[in-house]
């Protein structure tokens, strides 16, 4: 779980940062493409206007047009036909210039871009028939090149530094909490460790004074029910050890403390629903069973069983009279989906959300005499499913019933 958080904590971290990084940089990229796109514009306006001097024109060089300077530009008068009639001395190749004409007129369209020949252009009609502008932006387009180049070099740099920086960041904030975590771990382990011990005494003693003739009947009814409570507390602290042992897991990795072998998953499921048809004959339903045959995975039967179990006893639990409970299980793309469906009441969203959390409760089921636990059966069958690298997720509507869906 704190692994989890510590990777959403580094990617929300970098997300947000790379975010505002990139929004930076690429500001003043477009800053300097609008820069650079109005200077051009302003050098092939100018074009178009000033006179054919048959000298290189490096930009205006002053006064209020000067923004196009250091731009080699050439101006030309061109006849209807696409002759040149005149030009300023700044060399093209007059193939390419011919061609460049060509395809200007042929556009229809008052100015434009040659990507190829880093060339931009601007026309308009005078007294000869054409005058047309062309600005040179190789040295534009080689400088936008070498910005967009760089950003993206500062870019990979920074994030690479800030993942560097947010890992060690986030292993030093999540210290405490991974003590205070491993210290609620130890102490529930440790103490239900401790707890067995002295529940057995009791359930042991008592089935000695209930076996004993000549207890009286009063005192026979409250040891009774001494029993009674020692047998749900021995039963909480067995799953309380069930959890410890799950937390470890999650914690330390599977392999060191699940007993993981390779077993047929269809078999076992089948077992686990037979299991619970007298339960379910006796809830007022009955279990329908779907399971796709051969399907096999690498688990810790005990605990797998444990959940499946789990979930066909929530089903059979809270199945409306006179259903049936569905458990499903199908191998699809190299994922293992158990689902087990049930047709009930659909269930408050806010017990939905909580329906996974340690000792939750929905209003119906806050009895232990009506529904039996102590609400941990389902908090048990998420660790041990997470345990073993897999999900569940559960969904409940009025129409399809409560369902709970396994995926490993």
């Amino acid at each position: 779980m704190l692994q989890r958080l510590r990777r959403e904590f580094v990617v929300i971290t970098m997300a947000l940062v790379g975010l505002v990084l990139v929004v930076a940089l690429g500001s003043t990229l477009v800053s300097g493409y609008v820069s650079q796109s109005n200077m051009v514009y302003s050098a092939l306006a100018h074009g178009l206007t000033a006179e054919l001097d048959f000298t290189p024109r490096f930009g205006d060089g002053g006064g209020d047009d000067s923004r196009g300077s250091n731009w080699l530009t050439l101006s030309a008068d061109v006849s209807a036909d696409g002759t040149i009639i005149a030009k300023s001395s700044y060399y093209i190749d007059p193939d390419v210039l011919t061609q460049l004409i060509s395809r200007i007129l042929s556009s229809g369209e008052s100015s434009g871009r040659d990507a190829g020949l880093h060339l931009s252009w601007m026309c308009a009609q005078n007294a000869t028939g054409w005058r047309i502008s062309i600005v040179d932006t190789q040295a534009v387009d080689a400088a936008l090149a070498y910005q967009t180049m760089t950003d993206v070099v500062i870019v990979l740099v920074a994030m690479a530094a800030l993942f560097v920086i947010v890992w060690v960041l986030s292993a030093w904030i999540l210290k405490p909490i991974q003590k205070s975590w491993d210290s609620q771990r130890r102490f529930v382990s440790d103490a239900s460790h401790e707890l067995k011990t002295p529940l057995a005494v009791i359930l042991a003693n008592t089935q000695i004074l209930l076996d004993d003739p000549h207890v009286p009947p009063d005192a026979r009814t409250w040891i009774e029910s001494t029993g009674d409570e020692a047998g749900h507390m021995k039963a909480l602290v067995e799953d309380l050890l069930v959890l410890a042992r799950a937390d470890e897991a999650r914690a330390d990795g599977a392999g060191r403390i699940l007993a993981l072998e390779d077993l047929d998953f269809s078999e076992l499921v089948d077992e686990c629903a037979m299991e619970f048809d007298a339960v379910a004959f006796e809830r007022g339903c009955s279990i329908e069973k779907d399971i796709e045959p051969g399907v096999r995975l690498r688990a810790d039967r005990a605990q797998i069983a444990r959940a499946v179990r789990a979930l066909i006893d929530n089903a059979t639990k809270y199945a409306a009279r006179g259903t049936a409970a569905s458990v499903r299980l199908r191998k699809t793309d190299g994922r293992v989906t158990l689902t087990v469906n049930n047709a009930s009441a659909p269930m408050d969203p806010m017990d939905l959300e909580h329906v996974f959390d340690r000792f939750w409760r929905s209003d119906r089921a806050r009895s232990r005499e009506e529904a039996g636990g102590f609400g941990l059966g389902l908090a048990i069958c998420k660790s041990i499913v997470s345990a073993h690298g897999g999900t569940i997720a559960a969904t409940s509507t009025a129409e399809g019933g409560t369902t709970f869906a396994i995926t490993l």
